[in-house]
């Protein structure tokens, strides 16, 4: 029919091929029997010799020039002939935030603070597997179908008709999407959408420009994006700022014809407002996974709709999505009782997972530093004062520290107790004890890509094992930092050292001389002691000094003794990380 075979619209253009073939000149003659056949053009021609979208100058076959020796930079040649990317935002990188930073303003949020319903994100797991978040797919399969009328043409014809010309659909390509809520799923759809031949856009305040620009994707700002996108796909969680963010208001500001996707949150979207923009003819048609109350009413105006596709919040509805559910599930119990970190307990503050992911090695860090501390303390006092300091240049309410804290209060509870501490119930297992933990924040000069430079844990009013970790306040002092991935143990009361928080420590002053690591050494290896590592820190040459050595297996008491022998040792302690 002729709607069907319309000319393409005036922006069109056709794909250049990639290696036009010759023009023929007449049918190709027929191989003789048992002659092998002749080789066609495109297999003459030297390869590497033309770029993607070239003709051919001749198919006659050629040799090949010499290949250079050197590496050939595969993304050097394919950037040559790629057609360049559309400009990104060039807005400056976003801070990382903390739970209660991210919480506020609910954008790009990838985690739920529970076990997540079908089409919340979820934290990642660290085995491969399905994730339980909405997948991409849903949003896709939502903004083809209802680009071509797909829902209503079936519909139609299972009722005996054939309407070719009433569902004439638009094509995708080179219409602007425009994402709200450049989270996960945000992203991924982007990155679709992209393949699809569309122009995408995203408005997300708190989303990474280094992140949109690698996807090809401009940010901009909410007015531009509503006023500008041929589409509108919806990623955000429902937060106060979110809750019926698109109303008649903003339905005003948007192109006329313009198209809905929500496969987020239904309450995003002021329902009553949509279905005015419809029947005004702004909104040309919507395609609907959520809805503000679930399932809808059975006479909803919305629902019955007749330019609105809608599906009963099919989200992560997939047998690989429930299947991940499941096991996200049981692994955070699993984890919980065991006592780690579980980014989707409902009475704990939120931590998104990428700030799980940036301060996982922070996170090791701030334990070990809570197990040496609270095995250098000596007596039956008991610790009631602990205070904590994190050295970062990054501003404080780009920094949470609570999630550190718990880790430096399992640290320090764990080891002489049976309670399992966690981010749930750190805080109230310390008051609970009576040890006061208290924080300060040291503000550094320098670039806040890394979160923290270090952290030092100080117990107060106690006796040390190793008086030589008392700094010169008084306190028990120990100071650590992260190192290519590695916690490191860099300070122990006024001596630097230098060694990797892995295995088991030995701490030795000592008479600075030499001689003394050989000796220490030499009892180990008696012993059959594995070293792994070794570093001495001394204020001043032949003064004292303090030997850190790091040690695979338990020492025996013996052992131990023997190193307290040493004449230049003047006191040590075995301290198990």
């Amino acid at each position: 029919m002729p709607s069907a075979r319309a000319s393409p619209p005036r922006w069109w253009r056709p794909p250049r091929p990639r290696r036009p073939p010759p023009p023929r000149t007449g049918p190709p003659p027929a191989p003789s029997r048992g002659s092998p056949p002749s080789s066609s053009p495109r297999s003459s021609a030297p390869q590497g010799s033309r770029c993607c979208g070239s003709s051919p100058t001749s198919t006659a076959p050629t040799a090949s020039p010499p290949r250079s020796s050197a590496p050939r930079s595969r993304s050097a040649t394919r950037s040559s002939c790629a057609r360049a990317p559309r400009s990104a935002a060039t807005s400056s990188r976003p801070p990382a935030g903390g739970s209660a930073w991210w919480a506020a303003r609910g954008w790009g949020s990838t985690t739920s603070t529970s076990p997540p319903p079908p089409s919340t994100d979820a934290s990642s797991s660290t085995r491969p597997r399905p994730t339980p978040s909405p997948p991409p797919s849903t949003g896709i399969a939502l903004l083809t179908a209802m680009a071509r009328n797909i829902a209503q043409a079936d519909a139609s014809l299972k009722a005996g008709k054939w309407m070719r010309n009433k569902y004439v659909g638009v094509s995708l390509v080179g219409k602007t999407l425009a994402i709200l809520g450049f989270g996960k799923v945000g992203s991924e759809v982007a990155r679709r959408a992209k393949g699809l031949g569309m122009h995408v856009i995203a408005h997300d305040p708190y989303a990474s420009a280094d992140r949109a620009r690698a996807i090809g994707v401009e940010l901009v700002g909410m007015e531009e994006a509503m006023t500008t996108a041929d589409f509108i796909s919806l990623h955000m969680p429902l937060t106060p700022a979110t809750n019926k963010m698109l109303n008649d208001e903003a339905f005003a500001k948007m192109k006329k014809g313009v198209r809905i996707i929500n496969v987020a949150r239904g309450g995003v979207i002021d329902e009553d407002a949509l279905v005015r923009a419809l029947d005004a003819g702004i909104v040309a048609q919507a395609a609907l996974d959520v809805f503000t109350k679930e399932p809808p009413a059975p006479d909803s105006k919305l629902v019955l709709h007749e330019n609105v596709t809608v599906t009963p919040h099919l989200g992560a509805s997939t047998v690989e999505a429930q299947e991940g559910v499941a096991i996200e599930i049981a692994e955070a119990v699993i984890g919980a009782l065991k006592g780690e970190l579980a980014a989707s307990a409902v009475n704990a503050p939120m931590v998104p997972a990428e700030v799980l992911s940036e301060l996982a090695p922070y996170v090791v860090l701030a334990e070990k530093l809570g197990r040496l501390a609270v095995q250098l303390v000596a007596g039956g006092g008991g610790i009631k004062s602990v205070k904590v300091t994190y050295a970062s240049a990054r501003a404080p309410d780009d920094l949470d520290t609570r999630l550190l804290r718990a880790m430096i209060t399992k640290g320090l509870i764990e080891p002489i107790s049976s309670v399992f501490v966690n981010l749930v119930n750190a805080d109230f297992t310390a008051k609970q004890r009576g040890v006061r933990i208290t924080e300060e924040r040291i503000l550094l000069d320098g670039s806040p890509e890394t979160p923290i430079d270090y952290i030092q844990v100080q117990i107060s009013n106690v006796e040390s094992k190793f008086p030589s970790a008392i700094a010169e306040g008084g306190e028990i002092t120990v100071e650590g930092r992260v190192k290519d991935g590695i916690p490191h143990l860099t300070k122990v009361g006024a001596f630097q050292v230098d060694v990797s928080l892995e295995g088991s420590l030995i701490l030795c002053r000592q008479v600075d001389q030499p001689g003394m690591i050989g000796s220490v050494g030499s009892v180990l290896g008696e012993e059959n002691v594995n070293v792994s590592f070794m570093s001495v820190g001394r204020l001043a040459p032949r003064k004292h000094a303090v030997m850190a050595i790091g040690v695979d297996e338990e020492p025996s008491k013996s052992t131990l003794t023997k190193i307290g022998e040493i004449p230049a040792i003047e006191e040590f302690v075995f301290l198990k990380l």
